[in-house]
């Protein structure tokens, strides 16, 4: 064991690697991800190799990568994915404020669009951060006008 890494496999790798791949819960994933970044072996680096060329929220990207690095691997941090985080998520934003009455609330399209697509929601939260309110806000009013 050095710098409190522990070269062996987790006792609860297969629970870590379901939570890595929740796709409706960024935090869950970047939790499992510091904690599969105690553990150096094969497995857990293929994991955090995959989260971090894959993830679409660049929080769990930044951790994969950290964690890789502490154990020695040669990486290169992907860039941030400027535009379309899932695909056609634009499409989706505008199919569900037309499933909306005309005269609804930015409440009620935030509450749908949590209901009916939380990994949508919930990967542009983390991507966001502080701005996600805003900038979903702004996704809301702009929908139609495209």
């Amino acid at each position: 064991m050095t710098n409190g890494i522990k070269n062996e496999m987790p006792p609860n790798y297969d629970e870590l690697r379901k939570a890595v791949n929740r796709a409706s819960n960024w935090r869950l994933r970047l939790e499992a991800i510091e904690e599969l970044g105690q553990w150096k072996h094969k497995r857990t680096i293929d994991v955090l190799l995959h989260r971090m060329n894959n993830d679409a929220v660049y929080k769990v990207v930044e951790a994969s990568h950290r964690n890789l690095v502490k154990f020695g691997e040669d990486v290169e941090l992907p860039p941030r994915n400027r535009f379309e985080l899932i695909k056609d998520a634009n499409k989706v934003f505008l199919r569900i404020k037309k499933s909306l009455p005309r005269d609804h609330s930015f409440e009620e399209y935030k509450e749908k669009l949590k209901n009916m697509r939380l990994d949508l929601y919930d990967t542009y939260e983390g991507d966001k951060g502080d701005e996600f309110e805003a900038w979903l806000e702004n996704v809301w009013e702009t929908a139609n006008k495209k």
